[in-house]
């Protein structure tokens, strides 16, 4: 949720936002109509209600015929302040249902369109020619085949489509680099969490996740609770109404889990393999920091993940992504993309966030700042996840269908290239 003060005093930057965004600009004038009738309601409910207040007194110094008059009138006031009451309560619930539906404004630097407007800021490596080596490149699937590392038969015969059993060095491979990015994050001060994969409504919500996108996103409506599409939804709501201290520099935290999507919308789009399944495993960092500080922690952010994707020895790109292909929660998002040699094109592989005090606010948490108790800021990035398996496997495999094991996951592993055994 954004600021309303930000909404009140600078209304066309928010619409300016709205519009970069796609999306209806004119709830802003709705949300400035419906914050008028709310404080209109609030001042004359106040007013009135001190009024009543100051009655009481007179009441009981009054006899016969004038006492008469101020008890009527007094409960002609009482009436009076229940309706001002629930008028007020009613404006601010408009309000903040009309609140939830601005996105967070974006940064100024930000690209103007959709997904197909983002910008290019640095690429780094070059893809392979597999022509020059003599053969044409695998998919990921058919490597993973080849080397027994996933089942996807049975992943369908037991859960349906887009699901699937790793196996054998498959299962291995994600394991090792789960455990190389956490202990990454670690030794850069990150606090490691397992978290829940399931949270409540109002963690969902105040994480800006069920707002614009809840047909992506699992409900088990038996229990009111939410499947999470990535652990930033349980990080978010980790400090939910609590006041944090960041007095010695941002909070960091790196949570593993299992992640899930439903993947609406999106059929008949990258069904062969694990690049868009509906679940899979992640190391996501979260940050919680001072507003100023949130840029630098975005810089940060990148850096490692850039790192990360450096170790994996695969060709990337960093994208700056346009304002109509960001999460609701996100002012500004960068994405790391990797080669892909089957398809010819960059994936993304991990996206970087910064959410500004948008979740924070709706999530209640704040830090002790020089004007008290301040909005925090909430920053989140990829580390690693599943899909990263596709960039590595096709970026090392080998002309006979081994793959070459990058040297950052060779002590985890436990091996140094994968052999086919079929």
């Amino acid at each position: 949720m954004i600021d309303i003060r930000l909404l009140r005093e600078d209304p066309e930057a928010v619409r300016a936002s709205q519009r970069a965004r796609g999306e209806d600009a004119g709830v802003v004038d709705a949300v400035l109509a419906a914050d008028e009738r709310r404080r209109s309601s609030l001042t004359a409910f106040e007013r009135l209600r001190a009024e009543q207040k100051s009655m009481g007194k007179d009441v009981a110094r009054a006899q016969g015929e004038e006492k008469q008059q101020l008890l009527a009138r007094t409960r002609e006031v009482a009436a009076e302040v229940k309706r001002l009451s629930a008028d007020a309560d009613a404006a601010q619930t408009e309000l903040d249902d009309l609140m939830r539906r601005i996105a967070n404004v974006v940064e100024p630097e930000v690209p103007v369109g959709g997904e197909d407007d983002y910008v290019v800021l640095e690429e780094v490596g070059t893809p392979r020619d597999f022509a020059a080596e003599g053969f044409e490149p695998r998919d990921h699937l058919t490597l993973m085949d080849a080397l027994d590392a996933v089942d996807m038969e049975r992943g369908a015969k037991v859960s349906g489509a887009r699901f699937y059993f790793l196996k054998g060095v498959g299962a291995r491979l994600e394991a090792a680099m789960l455990q190389l990015a956490m202990q990454r994050a670690v030794a850069l001060g990150f606090v490691p969490l397992v978290t829940p994969t399931l949270v409540k409504p109002e963690v969902m919500a105040g994480a800006g996740f069920i707002d614009h996108h809840a047909e992506e996103v699992y409900r088990l409506a038996d229990d009111d609770l939410y499947l999470i599409g990535t652990s930033e939804v349980a990080l978010a709501g980790y400090h939910a109404d609590e006041v944090i201290d960041l007095a010695d520099g941002p909070v960091r935290y790196a949570g593993q889990s299992t992640c899930y999507r439903r993947e609406a919308g999106s059929y008949g789009k990258d069904t062969r393999g694990i690049i868009r399944v509906h679940q899979f495993n992640k190391i996501e960092m979260f940050v919680y920091c001072r507003p100023e500080d949130a840029q630098a922690e975005h810089e940060n952010l990148l850096r490692i993940e850039k790192d990360m994707l450096a170790a994996m020895e695969v060709p990337y790109r960093v994208i700056d992504t346009a304002a109509g292909d960001l999460g609701t929660p996100a002012a500004r998002k960068y994405d790391c993309e990797a080669w892909v040699p089957s398809q010819g094109r960059h994936r993304e592989l991990t996206s970087t966030s910064n959410c500004t005090t948008f979740q924070a606010r709706r999530l209640g948490t704040r830090f002790k700042g020089e004007q008290g108790n301040e909005v925090a800021a909430t920053l989140n990035g990829t580390l690693a996840t599943t899909r990263w398996m596709v960039a590595i496997l096709e970026n090392h495999q080998q002309a006979d269908g081994s793959v070459v094991v990058p040297e950052a996951l060779r002590p985890a592993l436990g091996l140094d290239v994968l052999t086919p055994v079929r």
